[in-house]
């Protein structure tokens, strides 16, 4: 039988589960990792089969890697793991990026793998869960369980870019994604360019007004 471990509030990090799924995207997450990492959260790292397909399809990242970016590691079908448990205390949950699988998982509490029970008891606690869901055009299904989950108190966040920004490569894309992203949870992680608020970063000249058409 595994110990009850009783925890203790001294000097306690704040936590994040951190799930990536089989969508495509898997940059989203392994950057999130790097980002929480700097801002010194604990991270509770869970990839799905289809995550580590996509890793591989669509980047050079080694599992090995992206898992050392995190505080802790579970298996996907180990639904026996801390995070599964609504006594874990967490700061919430991001999945990115989440397939419409996952979504649908978490839209009707159909639980087959610890991300889905992850969530499910996200939700059950009032925590925020955000998804970064990944897919269009948009089934009718898919809308249909994002407004359940929605309904159910989570967030969808799907990595739409913010062209004010003015980004000039992908990766200036994702971090402001992952910005907003971590705002959601009080965190702030300086890669989100605010609109209209001074920040260390140069900000673009904003048009003050609009010509009218004479």
């Amino acid at each position: 039988m595994n110990a009850i471990h009783r925890s203790t509030t001294d000097n306690a990090r704040p936590r994040l589960v951190v799930a990536i799924s089989g969508a495509s995207g898997f940059v989203y997450g392994k950057r999130l990792l790097e980002l929480l990492a700097e801002l010194d959260v604990e991270t509770h790292l869970v990839m799905s089969r289809a995550a580590q397909l996509t890793m591989a399809l669509e980047t050079d990242f080694k599992l090995s890697d992206v898992q050392a970016l995190a505080s802790h590691t579970h298996r996907c079908d180990d639904i026996a793991a801390g995070i599964a448990s609504g006594s874990f205390r967490a700061l919430g949950m991001v999945v990115a990026p989440c397939s419409m699988r996952t979504l649908a998982e978490i839209a009707t509490g159909v639980s087959s793998g610890l991300i889905s029970r992850a969530a499910d008891v996200t939700l059950k606690e009032r925590r925020p869960l955000v998804l970064m869901t990944r897919e269009t055009p948009l089934t009718l299904a898919h809308l249909r369980n994002m407004t359940a989950v929605t309904e159910m108190g989570g967030i969808i966040a799907p990595p739409v870019p913010a062209f004010y920004a003015r980004p000039d490569t992908l990766d200036q894309m994702i971090d402001h994604s992952l910005g907003r992203v971590l705002d959601l949870f009080g965190l702030d992680a300086g890669t989100a360019l605010r609109w209209r608020e001074p920040t260390v970063s140069a900000q673009p000249d904003y048009p003050t007004c609009i010509q009218e058409a004479p």
